[in-house]
């Protein structure tokens, strides 16, 4: 997979050693002649100087070739001008856009060619709310390009899901059962796979399905949504 990033400072240099090592083929884009010098012998990926704003800087990395743009900017403006310019001028398949003001995030959207946009603090409260929650529907991740989103439930005691095969459960075609993790175990979701009281259930869902998936994991009594 080829991966273009925008951004070489620590957020998109540590994206860039892990996609490496992972295998990937990776472009990293900076404008910071001198970040480039300091870093090209440290982080064994391509390197291109230049402004990732620009339209010939993009076209100079082959940005059309890409899998995967990644702008990680520490500036939003820029991260929404690389995302616009990523998918509009390049069509490349999937943008992902870094948020650095969380006030910021309603504009990292499809209008800007954002497929995913990932927002630290946001990321932070949904982490935290996927440890410390029994019994509620907690979103992890949005996708923006797509209305999607990955959520997460681990299962109370008095869940309507408990101890049902989830052939039983009647989810929603808009909605897919990703994983179940049962103490340090993954659990791949079949149709006789039978949860219980502890299990986390991640599921891929859209908005127009969410309170029926809720009701299916949670129960009307305790259906109170997520953030």
């Amino acid at each position: 997979m080829r991966v273009v990033i925008a951004g070489a400072g620590k957020v998109g240099t540590a994206i860039a050693g892990d996609l490496h090592d992972a295998g990937h083929d990776v472009l990293v884009i900076e404008n910071d002649v001198d970040l480039v010098a300091s870093l090209r012998p440290a982080i064994p990926v391509e390197w291109l100087e230049g402004d990732a704003c620009e339209v010939s800087t993009l076209r100079k990395g082959n940005v059309d070739a890409a899998d995967v743009m990644v702008a990680a900017t520490g500036d939003d403006e820029d991260n929404l001008v690389v995302s616009l310019l990523a998918k509009m001028e390049f069509a490349v398949p999937r943008v992902v856009a870094r948020v650095n003001h969380p006030n910021n995030r309603w504009l990292f959207n499809e209008t800007w060619g954002v497929d995913v946009s990932v927002s630290t603090p946001h990321l932070l409260t949904a982490l935290v709310e996927e440890a410390v929650s029994v019994g509620s529907l907690v979103r992890l991740v949005q996708f923006e390009g797509g209305g999607a989103h990955l959520v997460e439930v681990t299962l109370a005691e008095d869940s309507p899901a408990k101890g049902r095969p989830l052939a039983e459960l009647a989810v929603p075609r808009e909605a897919s059962v990703v994983a179940i993790v049962r103490g340090r175990r993954v659990v791949i979701p079949r149709g006789d796979t039978v949860m219980g009281p502890g299990d986390e259930v991640v599921l891929l869902v859209t908005g127009e399905c969410e309170d029926e998936v809720r009701r299916l994991f949670v129960g009307d009594a305790l259906a109170a949504p997520g953030h």
